[in-house]
């Protein structure tokens, strides 16, 4: 045996060329780590070679699509992480590079290059042991199959009659629930009807973007549900503090304007009066001026003022009022 380490590894491993290829490859990665801050971790399950090759040249100038072996990857970026680069530590989190997995790396906007990745979808047959993508009908209406085949049609349930010497399927049959376990007898009717109801793509599982790791789903957020997000717990949070009689962020812009309605109150019922209430005022002595100007827009004000002028009444007549109280 040779005492040259690079002989025997050369031996063990299948020559130097291998051992070039993942030098280039370690390379490549290295080089896509650095250049790019983004990147989706895409499952490739039932996706062919050659619809493969048409979403890498759709990615030309946008980003790049690298495969390889996750043993492999993981060492790249744990030699990355120990060189300095911390952020890539998300990559290194259990159940991240595992099973069929493909890195796509970008600088683009997330949401397009996720479209343009998805959108390339191919028809596919049903596959026998896989599961149901989504539901699948099967149209009433001749078969082009010989009368025959009846014994096979009846043994999935499906009604036939013959018709002009073919069998003919009598009305529609929901064969497949999205879920559904397809068994060969499933796969075996829909290929002699030439039916492909599924379509397979490259499917994005997972984001990376500069040092944060999220699921898909995020890209699906629009900047409106964020703020109908917001709303709504600015909203909770305001009632729990009005509730509570404690002062937020949230409830102080509410216990303003019902203290300012307290006060309105008590300047109708009495000769006291300010610069802001002063308009208040002239639209219940005159609400038709107003009324002409904007009808539309002093509906509601006037509405509002009368409503506070009642809910001020009692106000007064109960000796006062509580600044965060319900009443």
């Amino acid at each position: 045996m040779s005492d040259n380490k690079e002989e025997v590894e050369v031996a063990v491993f299948g020559g130097t060329q291998r051992k070039d290829r993942k030098v280039r490859y370690a390379s490549l990665m290295t080089n896509l780590l650095k250049t790019y801050k983004n990147i989706m971790l895409c499952n490739i399950d039932n996706v062919g070679s050659n619809q493969m090759q048409k979403v890498r040249m759709s990615l030309r100038g946008k980003g790049c699509m690298l495969m390889g072996k996750k043993t492999l990857m993981r060492k790249i970026i744990r030699d990355e992480v120990n060189a300095g680069n911390e952020k890539l530590k998300a990559l290194l989190e259990p159940n991240i590079l595992e099973k069929n997995i493909g890195l796509i790396f970008c600088n683009e906007d997330l949401q397009g290059v996720r479209s343009l990745i998805e959108g390339n979808k191919v028809p596919a047959p049903a596959k026998a042991n896989s599961w149901a993508q989504c539901d699948v009908i099967i149209p009433a209406g001749p078969t082009g199959m010989d009368p025959g085949q009846t014994a096979f049609f009846q043994a999935l349930n499906i009604p036939t009659k013959i018709l002009k010497g073919a069998v003919e399927i009598v009305s529609d049959v929901a064969l497949l629930k999205k879920g559904d376990r397809v068994t060969q007898s499933h796969s075996v009717l829909l290929a002699r009807l030439k039916i492909t109801p599924f379509a397979y793509s490259i499917s994005i599982t997972k984001v990376y973007e500069d040092g944060s790791m999220y699921d898909v789903k995020v890209l699906d957020t629009t900047a409106s549900d964020l703020i109908n997000r917001f709303v709504a717990t600015s909203n909770i949070i305001a009632a729990i503090s009005l509730k509570l009689k404690y002062p937020t962020m949230a409830s102080v812009p509410h216990s303003i304007v019902k203290v300012f309605q307290g006060i309105l109150g008590i300047c109708f019922g009495t000769e006291y009066s300010f610069k802001q209430a002063d308009k208040f005022k002239e639209m219940i002595k005159n609400p038709g001026a107003f009324m002409s100007a904007a009808p539309a827009a002093a509906a509601a004000p006037v509405k509002k003022v009368e409503e506070a002028k009642k809910s001020s009444s009692s106000s007064v007549g109960g000796g006062g009022f509580d600044m965060f109280g319900d009443d």
